[in-house]
């Protein structure tokens, strides 16, 4: 901590206080940044060079749509780019607001407009807000009555309309890193008059429950301030009085399909750490075990496939075990299925034939078989040639005719192309068996 943190007024915008006395605000609100300057975090966006600063730098602010996860300033920003330029600030939120309040607002925005002020419109949770209420916005963007910031914490692609996308450009906030999360509770501490009363360990631990979240970080320096200690609060201490916060997770929205996108992308990267990291997330965010046993399935015959059949058959036999045994025992036979698949030899050779097969088969899907390969049950079949000149392969020498399977009339397609690893390296042999045979009987190579 530095040796200064004390020496600074804590009433200093600078560092992040404010000139009006506390009384009984919450610490959270009395820190709120008085300066753009002074936001935490968010320094890609805001610096000179970050797509923010740079169109306050040239004066071309335009409406924005502020994506973020909660407590990283979002509300915040949008007060201070009121403040910066001028306009007269009005705040919503799309969950208490319906048509009757957004024609009052829209309303007041459009005498205001007459009157020569310009209005930025927050609104808070916009997804919230149906596709007809979000075109209600767009005449208004488009005139200059409202410049519009709304702020999010799902996907903008996802959740807001093409039209109102095309008029707004879309800022991404990341959650506070620890070291973020250190220079506000240095603030705090300053706020205070005093320093948080824990060891460094404690105070790790305590901004890591924050878990990225800047307004939960103050309310949980706030609950330590109110308490009355008679010593220095240790880890230990700290877990007896505080609960940790429940990490940040919707087993429907985007972080779902982010953390099962790096789970899946661990195992096919062959980093078993990483997989376990990221399988533990999702448990601990409270996923279904069995949705993760079907994913991990399909890891085996996605990426490892025939380079090393047993990975299929691995997983089978751990979602089996988990259905026997519950959570959380049968967990780990999740977890030792996981670590199999990332170090197992990895191929996508059959998940690209198939597709390339379910492309052809839709090019081609009018093609007859050739007429050998047909069966011919009735004598008018085979008078019309069914069957006529078919080659059993049992009776052909290696057992392999190489006749042509294809229809007539298309070029022979390689749809299946191994790899040099795993059992696959021994497939690619087989296969190259083949097409040499197939050669030697004058049939095409294909590709």
């Amino acid at each position: 901590m530095p040796a200064d943190l004390f020496d600074q007024n804590p009433t200093d915008p600078a560092v992040g206080g404010t000139p009006a006395p506390a009384g009984h605000r919450p610490l959270a609100d009395r820190l709120r940044p008085q300066s753009l300057a002074e936001v935490i975090g968010q320094g890609k966006v805001l610096s000179s060079d970050g797509p923010l600063g740079s169109m306050l730098e040239a004066g071309s602010l335009g409406s924005l749509i502020l994506w973020g996860p909660p407590g990283v300033g979002k509300t915040t920003i949008a007060r201070l780019l009121a403040d910066q330029t001028d306009l007269h600030f009005v705040q919503i939120s799309a969950i208490f607001s319906g048509v009757p309040e957004l024609r009052r607002v829209f309303e007041a925005a459009r005498m205001r407009r007459d009157q020569g002020r310009g209005t930025l419109l927050f609104v808070d949770e916009i997804h919230r807000f149906n596709k007809a209420q979000q075109d209600s916005f767009l005449p208004l963007m488009e005139d200059g009555t409202i410049l519009l910031v709304g702020a999010t914490t799902e996907n903008p692609s996802f959740e807001l309309n093409a039209a109102l996308l095309s008029r707004a450009q879309v800022i991404v906030l990341e959650r506070l890193s620890l070291a973020d999360l250190e220079l506000l509770a240095q603030r705090a501490e300053r706020e205070m008059g005093r320093p948080l009363p824990m060891t460094a360990p404690a105070r790790e631990r305590l901004l890591g429950m924050a878990d990225g979240d800047g307004r939960a970080a103050l309310n949980l320096i706030e609950q330590v301030f109110a308490w009355r200690l008679p010593g220095p609060l240790d880890p230990e201490g700290l877990a007896q009085r505080l609960m940790r916060r429940a990490a940040k997770y919707d087993k429907s929205g985007d972080e779902h399909y982010n953390l099962i996108s790096a789970l899946h992308k661990s195992v096919r990267g062959s980093d078993p750490d990483a997989a376990l990291y990221w399988f533990a997330r999702m448990l601990e965010g409270g996923e279904d075990p069995r949705y993760l046993a079907r994913r991990i399935t399909r890891m085996a015959i996605e990426d490892i496939g025939l380079a090393d059949p047993d990975a299929q058959t691995h997983c089978l036999h751990a979602w089996e075990v988990y259905e026997r045994l519950g959570s959380p025992e049968g967990e780990l036979a999740l977890a030792q299925a996981l670590i199999y698949l990332a170090l197992a030899p990895k191929s996508n050779a059959g998940y690209r034939a198939f597709s390339d097969a379910k492309a052809e088969a839709k090019r081609t899907g009018s093609l007859m078989p050739p007429a050998h390969i047909l069966n011919a049950p009735t004598k008018l079949m085979k008078d019309q040639g069914y069957g006529a000149g078919y080659a059993y392969d049992h009776n052909a020498e290696d057992g392999f005719s190489g006749q042509n399977y294809f229809p007539e009339g298309i070029k022979r397609p390689v749809l299946y192309s191994p790899v040099e690893r795993g059992f696959e390296r021994e497939l690619k042999k087989r296969l190259d068996w083949f097409v040499q045979q197939r050669l030697k009987r004058g049939q095409p190579k294909g590709g």
